[in-house]
């Protein structure tokens, strides 16, 4: 008789705004996995925080994060920006997979270490760029050749969250590394403009990035607007595509002689973040490359800063 194989035991480290949802996913990828996947632990800096979802998940809290990085395979990393560094190396070097919420870290140099030890101890580092698990994502990568421009916008109310970065680097990022990843070629030239309103970095910024390749982005990013919103329009040859990342919706737009002819892209809906973490629990087990690299998280961080530094310098300069 074969031994049964052991469960794959995953976990969240940090269970604030975010983590919170990690944790209802993580559950429900463990119930579904008929004994193959156990949600095995959580740990916060909060003790009671952790033992409170540790009961309502029915699973273990960790003391500390070396008793976490004894108790899971794979690990969510959800805590704050300042904290993805300290709180995914130790997990690493103990041979857990881990998958880290955007930005990757505050610094590239931060970043590539990271990379650096994920290759070093042959683990699984994906980051949590949330969108390009979007199902809206997939419908335009079907259909783009060769974007020319490309408009995005993501404007929300204020989170009274992520206060350690700015704008740039919690909101903008999504965009910066979706447009990276669907344009393929060097960056050329930044033209950024931000500013301060309820917080001390940039809570309001715009990017003009030009490629090599003549495509341009314009980015905008907002988290002090009034209404949530999540747009991006990506123009090509002979059509453009307008999509909701939001809605889950969008339209195609296709020039029919003297016309232009609109329609509906049909868009099978689905929680995005349920998507992300599942994907990361499957390249954990098997050994595949995750969606979105830790490189890739590190490219998209390179530029917010660039940007970041931009608008700073622009700042001063009007002092």
């Amino acid at each position: 008789m074969e031994p049964s194989k052991q469960p794959f035991r995953i976990g969240v480290a940090g269970v604030g705004a975010i983590g919170k949802n990690h944790a209802r996913i993580l559950a429900e990828i463990a119930a579904k996995s008929d004994g193959g996947v156990t949600f095995a632990a959580v740990y916060d800096a909060d003790a009671a925080r952790a033992a409170d979802f540790a009961t309502q998940y029915h699973t273990q809290a960790a003391s500390d994060l070396a008793d976490f990085a004894t108790r899971v395979d794979a690990a969510t990393v959800a805590v704050p920006t300042i904290y993805h560094r300290p709180v995914a190396e130790p997990l690493m070097q103990q041979g857990v997979h881990v998958l880290v919420e955007k930005p990757i870290s505050e610094s590239y140099s931060e970043a590539q270490a990271m990379i650096a030890l994920a290759q070093e101890k042959n683990v699984i580092l994906q980051v949590g760029h949330i969108e390009r698990f979007n199902p809206v994502l997939r419908q335009l990568e079907e259909r783009m050749n060769q974007p020319r421009f490309i408009e995005a916008h993501r404007l929300s109310p204020f989170p009274n969250r992520s206060m350690d970065i700015g704008v740039v680097l919690d909101v903008m990022i999504h965009d910066i590394e979706i447009v990276l990843h669907l344009v393929k070629s060097p960056l050329i030239q930044i033209d950024a403009v931000g500013i301060p309103v309820l917080t001390k970095r940039e809570d309001i910024a715009n990017a003009r990035l030009k490629f090599a390749n003549g495509c341009i982005a314009n980015i905008t990013a907002s988290r002090i607007s009034p209404e949530k919103l999540r747009k991006i329009r990506v123009f090509q040859q002979d059509s453009y595509l307008s999509l909701d990342y939001q809605e889950q919706s969008g339209w195609i737009y296709r020039k029919d002689g003297m016309q232009i002819v609109r329609e509906e892209v049909e868009v099978e809906k689905d929680e995005p973040l349920k998507l992300e973490i599942a994907a990361f629990v499957e390249c954990a087990r098997q050994g595949k490359r995750p969606i979105v690299s830790g490189q890739e998280g590190a490219e998209a961080v390179r530029i917010a800063l660039e940007i970041t530094d931009q608008i700073e310098k622009n700042a001063a300069l009007a002092g």
